[in-house]
């Protein structure tokens, strides 16, 4: 029987668009046989355990980006001041790279997700999805350390543009894929219709190249949509088979864990959660929405992790190829308040972000805060 906090579906379809698995700049990183076949993948156990190791850094303004980088530390953008700040995470001390020009942080819209350049080593670029004053765009940064505080980001260059802006749902979560190509998940801004319209940007998942172009191999011509029928994707994960998997928040009844295939369709307006529709792929995973929101997802020990923003929990989902193999798992459950993004930091270490300062929380001393966690 399963949960009535969460309830586990499989996936409505097992066909789809997809090209070899091989990372490359002209192939899509989906299933193919040989990744799915369950016998070639070790099967994480049913039940995990989350220790929290320690608190890395407190005292932040609206976090919402998390990006590790490779000499140390942790970026991380503050949605509604619009700064970039990297964390010590040995120390936890702050130092504030500089302010990024252009943000309107209104609603749920402002700084939103960072990644690093597949390049970051020579070129120093920092990826950022931002609310502008007419729509949410890509940009990207040189960052200078060398510089003083204040002033380590050099001038922005618009990568990608046009992607609708509201006052809710924007989207916001970016990162490179093992094809080192850039996925970027958006929102229908609450107008419903986007997330159905091929030729609109809202309620999708992008795939572009690290200049902003459609990315060679997407399911649509000349176009950046890569998925579509989304209300509101914050989450974007590869597992160790190089799939991947995409968090979205519900309306009234169900969130979702999908597994995601170029070209197919999510279903939203028309099925919130499992529908059985044959049109739609159904999620792998679902949640009332009072359970999860789930905002940002990473891949360690076999498990999908997802932090919940007004679940106010860290959610577990063990995988068996592109399924969850048993009934997802919470834990810290109303302990830290509501969390938001959730990073992979290497073996069975996660670094995970509250968001009770975004104005829907309730901020407690300290907030807002990085843990560092040790999973299972």
């Amino acid at each position: 029987m399963l949960a009535a906090s969460a309830l586990l579906v499989t996936a409505g379809c097992s066909s789809g668009a997809g090209g070899p698995s091989a990372p490359s700049a002209d192939a899509s990183p989906s299933r193919t046989a040989a990744q799915t076949s369950p016998a070639a993948e070790a099967t994480p156990p049913a039940k995990g355990t989350v220790e929290v190791v320690r608190t890395v850094a407190e005292g932040l303004d609206t976090p919402w980006g998390l990006a590790p980088l490779p000499e140390g530390g942790l970026l991380v953008a503050s949605r509604d001041a619009g700064t970039i700040t990297r964390v010590d995470t040995g120390t936890g001390r702050k130092t504030e790279l500089g302010e990024v020009p252009g943000v309107s942080a209104a609603g749920e819209g402002g700084l939103l997700g960072l990644a690093l350049s597949p390049d970051y080593a020579s070129d120093r670029m920092v990826y950022a999805y931002v609310t502008s004053a007419s729509d949410n765009r890509v940009l990207r940064m040189i960052y200078d350390p060398a510089r003083p505080a204040g002033d380590q980001l050099g001038a922005p260059d618009t990568v990608f543009k046009g992607i609708p802006k509201g006052m809710i749902h924007n989207g916001g979560r970016i990162a490179f894929g093992p094809d080192r190509l850039l996925y970027v998940g958006t929102g229908e801004t609450g107008d419903r219709g986007l997330a159905q319209d091929k030729k609109s940007l809202g309620g999708k998942i992008l795939r572009l190249t690290p200049e902003g172009d459609p990315a060679p191999g997407n399911p649509f011509p000349d176009s950046a949509v890569y998925s579509y029928g989304h209300r509101n994707v914050q989450g974007l994960a590869w597992d160790s088979r190089q799939r991947l998997f995409a968090s979205e928040f519900g309306q009234d009844t169900w969130d979702e864990l999908n597994a995601i295939e170029p070209g197919a369709d999510y279903g939203w307006p028309t099925a919130e959660g499992s529908s059985g529709d044959a049109r739609f792929r159904d999620p792998i995973a679902q949640w009332h929405t009072d359970d999860a929101s789930p905002s940002g997802v990473a891949y360690a020990q076999g498990s999908i992790w997802t932090a919940g923003l007004k679940g106010q929990r860290l959610w577990r989902v063990p995988l068996k190829g592109t399924a969850a193999s048993a009934d997802p798992q919470a834990f810290l459950k109303g302990e830290y308040g509501r969390l938001r993004t959730v990073v992979a930091a290497g073996g069975d270490r996660l670094w995970v972000t509250t968001s009770n300062t975004d104005g829907r929380g309730d901020p407690k001393k300290g907030d807002d805060r990085i843990l560092e966690l040790k999973v299972s």
